[in-house]
This record gives C-alpha cells, sequence and structure tokens, in this order.
C-alpha cells in the first residue's frame, strides 16, 4: 500500500509539473483566454478563444508529426483575434510552470496571408523566430523556461516595429529537456495564438523554418541533449528552430 501511495505522489508530482497556456493581454490592459485545457471541450457553444485548442497540458508526444505545429488538438483554427499593435508587449500567461523542466523559450511569427480561420501552418516554412532565450548564464535563473516560472509562468514578447497590418499566429513554447537525453525525449509545448496586427506598417516577415521539419531528434546541440552537462558547462547550448532573426 505505501508504494501505491508513494507511485501515485510521484505520477501525480510529473503531472502537475506540465502546464497550458491560459490567457494574453496586451500592454497590462484586456485579458484574452487561450484554450482552457479540461473546460472548453465540454462547453456547448464553444467559447470563443484566441489561442488554437489544445488536447491536454502535456507535451507533444511525437515533435516529427503536424501535432508540433500548433499542439495535439487538431489544429483548428481559434473564434478569436487578438488586436495589437507594432510595440505592444504581448503577456503570456501559464496556468502553472515548474522549474524541474528547464529548458529553452522560443517564440514564432507566421503570417496568415490574409485570414488565419484557413492558415494551418504545417507545411512550408512559414515560421520566423523572433525572440527566445536558451541557456544564458548572465542571467538568473540561466534557462529560459526556469526565468518563465519566476515571473509568475509568463513570457512577454514585443511585437515588432513596423510589421505591415495583418492576420497572424505568435507560437509560443516552451521546450523541457529534463529527459532530453533519450531519444525523442525533448519534451515540446507550443502554443498558437491568432493576432490581429494593425498600423500601418510595411514590414513583412523573413524567411522561416517549417514546422514539422525545424526540430530533429537527432541535433545533439538543441533536442538530444545531457541537461545536466550544459548545466555543469561540460557543452554549450543551442536551442532549436534556428536562430532569432529580425523582423
Amino acid at each position: 500500500m505505501l508504494l501505491t501511495a508513494a507511485t501515485l505522489l510521484s505520477l501525480t508530482s510529473f503531472v502537475t509539473a506540465h502546464g497550458y497556456l491560459k490567457s494574453i493581454s496586451v500592454n497590462g490592459g484586456t485579458s484574452y483566454l487561450a484554450w482552457q485545457v479540461g473546460q472548453d471541450d465540454y462547453l456547448t457553444p464553444e467559447p470563443v478563444r484566441y489561442a488554437r485548442r489544445i488536447k491536454n497540458n502535456g507535451p507533444v508526444p511525437d515533435f516529427t508529426t503536424k501535432d508540433i505545429t500548433c499542439n495535439v488538438g487538431g489544429n483548428i483554427p481559434a473564434k478569436g483575434l487578438v488586436p495589437v499593435m507594432p510595440g505592444d508587449r504581448v503577456k503570456l500567461q501559464w496556468d502553472q510552470w515548474g522549474s524541474s523542466h528547464s529548458g529553452p523559450v522560443m517564440n514564432y511569427l507566421a503570417d496568415c496571408g490574409g485570414s488565419c480561420a484557413g492558415f494551418k501552418g504545417d507545411a512550408g516554412t512559414p515560421w520566423v523566430k523572433f525572440d527566445q532565450m536558451g541557456y544564458d548564464t548572465s542571467k538568473n535563473p540561466p534557462w529560459g523556461s526556469d526565468f518563465l516560472a519566476r515571473q509568475g509562468a509568463s513570457w512577454t514578447v514585443t511585437i515588432p516595429m513596423g510589421l505591415k497590418p495583418g492576420e497572424y499566429i505568435l507560437r509560443h513554447e516552451i521546450l523541457g529537456l529534463h529527459v532530453a537525453g533519450n531519444r525523442m525525449g525533448a519534451q515540446f509545448y507550443p502554443a498558437c495564438v491568432q493576432l490581429k496586427v494593425g498600423g500601418s506598417g510595411t514590414k513583412g516577415l523573413p524567411s522561416g523554418v517549417g514546422l514539422p521539419g525545424a526540430y530533429d531528434p537527432d541535433d545533439k546541440d538543441g533536442v538530444l541533449v545531457q541537461l545536466w552537462q550544459v548545466q555543469q558547462g561540460q557543452r554549450g547550448y543551442t536551442a532549436p528552430g534556428g536562430p532569432v532573426k529580425t523582423i
């Protein structure tokens, strides 16, 4: 009986270390709800949400498939669009995040090509990484995900100045590396927020990467890594998905 209780406690701790994007706010103002895991699937009619639905608060089981684009959940367009302007600060609030899941935080933009209602982003190379924190020893804590946890399980990005108006997807993602020493052990937690950018900017997005496609299970610099080796200074770390690009 003691073994069973200990096992259950271990499993509970592991599950509660996971998390999902709960809400989005702009410049400290209105809060827009993302898909509410464990609640929204049971509501009729389906509520207006501003991030695409996800199945649960766990990682994408196979990050080489189309599930990596916007998480497991069918990549179904959300009903809402968060209104933003270039230069706005967008806060991405998680329901929870445990520092035991250390790794980078990565943020991408994709142009929906007119309307996000008909855009999935699971083909081609539409994803442009514009914000990231990997392993930075000048910061405390040095891992992006631990930094996110310290900020109350939140991350803030700035919409690039001069970005042309239109509908975009902001793909916000945490990569947990705690079991990434095993092939396919890296735990990716992506969330796709739909944006409507206003203003009179003229800048389009530069060339991007494909998701799926950009994350190689055998990438020994960013995916197939031993967390402890990085933390003890035995090796460097380069987050997957390519470098941050200037927009």
